[in-house]
């Protein structure tokens, strides 16, 4: 309550000030509530929130991927409203329209892997950003800080990608704040493919493994809570998976092999780390849209710890000095 008296807003929901959109996927309705414009809201569903997406839309002066928009039928008009004076949007995406062709081909590629074993949860990726054939950015960050006991590595557009980390970090405040606990990792992977199912078929890209811990005051389920590492994966087009190891992106056909064979429950954090640095550095080695550093965090019941950045370049000098070295002994021993 102290927040929201402190950004001067009032919990209050009215019949009238939802919108209620219905999209055809394959044939079937699919029906969706929003609330229009109310940042907060009475209701106990975990899925009612305010996603800004009709301002932008209508504002941007380059609309790739347009998406066409529906008037609301319902207007907000309440005499005890606090906010006369707000513009509230009116209008939401249902199905896309046809694209404006982008400028040039964007290509994007990366590799990020994320596992679970006894330690906690252990996630890496590498931090070139590449743009087509160019590299936008030699140190991006890929694995972004979702709250003390959840991060996310990220996969697809960087600016979406860190927009919508934004957006669900909020949520997951807000949920806290209302519930004096953290939503769990299934329920915040949940919570962001709602709010990236909208915009499906858009030129939304993105694909995030979720990384938690979930434990003390974490609710996992409706009747029992769970203590212990959690894995989800969710992609922009709404898909939601659970489990216990993901690679994505351009180069993680390359890391899965290094993840296949090496991946155990019962791995130290030393030998985990050690795993997943391998997985990034082979799939740099191969995969040209990945490359230069690697990022590891590790995830436990005492929140997430960073590993100091190493560049995979003076990997590479060593692999070929060892290899060197072999080769050189065994023509010797010959």
């Amino acid at each position: 309550m102290a927040l929201q008296d402190l950004c001067n807003f009032q919990d209050i929901f009215l019949e009238n000030t939802t919108t209620k959109c219905y999209s055809v996927a394959f044939g079937k309705k699919s029906g969706h509530d929003y609330v229009s414009g109310l940042p907060f809201s009475n209701s106990t569903s975990l899925f009612n929130f305010y996603i800004p997406v009709a301002d932008y839309l209508d504002e941007s002066p380059i609309k790739f991927g347009q998406v066409s928009t529906v008037q609301s039928s319902s207007s907000i008009s309440s005499p005890d409203s606090i906010l006369p004076s707000l513009s509230l949007p009116t209008s939401l995406p249902l199905a896309s329209s046809q694209s404006v062709p982008l400028p040039f081909p964007m290509s994007h590629g990366t590799t990020t892997l994320a596992f679970t074993f006894q330690g906690g949860v252990l996630a890496a990726a590498d931090t070139r950003s590449s743009c087509s054939g160019l590299v936008a950015c030699p140190a991006a960050q890929k694995i972004l800080p979702i709250h003390s006991h959840l991060v996310g590595t990220t996969s697809g557009t960087s600016a979406d990608c860190a927009l919508w980390k934004r957006i669900l970090a909020r949520e997951l405040r807000l949920y806290q704040l209302r519930h004096g606990r953290r939503l769990s990792t299934r329920g915040a992977a949940k919570l962001l493919s709602h709010m990236l199912h909208p915009f499906k078929g858009t030129e939304l890209c993105v694909a995030a493994t979720l990384c938690g811990w979930d434990g003390g005051d974490c609710l996992a389920t409706e009747k029992a809570s769970f203590s212990g590492p959690s894995l989800c994966y969710v992609c922009s087009d709404g898909t939601l998976l659970q489990g216990s190891l993901f690679s994505v992106g351009s180069g993680s056909p390359y890391a899965y092999s290094i993840l296949d064979q090496g991946v155990q429950w019962g791995l130290t954090v030393d030998e985990a780390t050690s795993i997943a640095r391998e997985a990034v550095y082979r799939a740099t080695h191969r995969d040209a849209y990945s490359g230069n550093c690697v990022d590891i965090y590790h995830i436990s019941s005492k929140g997430w710890t960073r590993r100091s950045r190493e560049d995979l370049k003076e990997e590479y000098y060593r692999e070929k000095e060892r290899q060197e070295r072999r080769g050189g002994a065994g023509r010797d021993f010959v």
